[in-house]
């Protein structure tokens, strides 16, 4: 069953994990100095925040997957919809490994649709055209980065 992926942006990683931890009445299953995730049952949702250093508020949204198959089948919803699909195979992100897919609705809001494949120990992998880990989604498909900016596909860093 997929399950729906929010991530925000916050300042103050501590203040935030007390309040979401209230209002989902249990405990992050993941905590790391820059980062926590929520993975509910009731909602049926993958919640997550960071502070890298990214403006506070919605960094994305996204579909979580369970397999390969899955994925493929969003990819081609993605396709469908008309929006430029940017995918990212073999990512080290938000702590986990995962096979993605990147774009943007009408209104510019990143989605990532994305199977995670297992645990990773870093926020997201650095490559050599990499100078800060402040972010792991690439830059939306519309803008010029995204071909070879830091963390898109392409750059070899995510």
């Amino acid at each position: 069953m997929n399950r729906f992926h929010v991530h925000l942006n916050v300042n103050d990683l501590d203040a935030s994990i007390r309040f979401y931890t209230e209002l989902f009445a249990t405990p992050p299953s993941v905590v790391r100095h820059d980062y926590a995730k929520w993975m509910l049952e009731d909602p049926r949702v993958n919640f997550a925040i960071s502070s890298t250093g990214r403006a506070p508020g919605i960094d994305h949204l996204g579909i979580q997957v369970d397999d390969a198959a899955g994925l493929a089948d969003l990819g081609r919803r993605l396709d469908a919809a008309g929006g430029a699909v940017t995918p990212e195979a073999d990512a080290i992100c938000c702590y986990a490994h995962s096979d993605k897919y990147w774009t943007e609705d009408p209104q510019g809001t990143r989605w990532e649709t994305f199977h995670t494949l297992g645990e990773a120990t870093t926020y997201h992998a650095l490559g050599a055209a990499c100078a800060t880990d402040a972010a792991c989604t690439p830059a939306p498909a519309s803008a010029p980065a995204a071909a070879t900016g830091c963390c898109s596909p392409k750059s070899g860093c995510c």
